[in-house]
């Protein structure tokens, strides 16, 4: 006798199982995520200082990647002290 293949997909993991993944995923990787809020001249501090170019201000996506080498370069400071 041979198996029959099942008819169906797996199903997929509910969303709250994925949150429950991603989160033991960064512990793992020693990450924590927050929120935060920034203000507008906060931005333009990023912007002055070369970490995001003005045309990304409203990117998301730009401005967290201009946040973390912000705190790369001023936490490395700290380390290094």
């Amino acid at each position: 006798m041979t198996a029959i293949p099942p008819t169906t997909e797996p199903a997929a993991p509910s969303a709250a199982a994925e949150r429950m993944r991603r989160h033991r995923q960064r512990r793992r990787d020693g990450l924590r995520c927050l929120m935060i809020e920034l203000r507008e001249t906060e931005i333009d501090a990023l912007i002055r200082n070369g970490l995001l170019p003005p045309e990304k201000r409203h990117d998301c996506e730009s401005v967290q990647s201009a946040l973390y080498a912000f705190l790369d370069d001023a936490l490395g400071e700290l380390r290094d002290a």
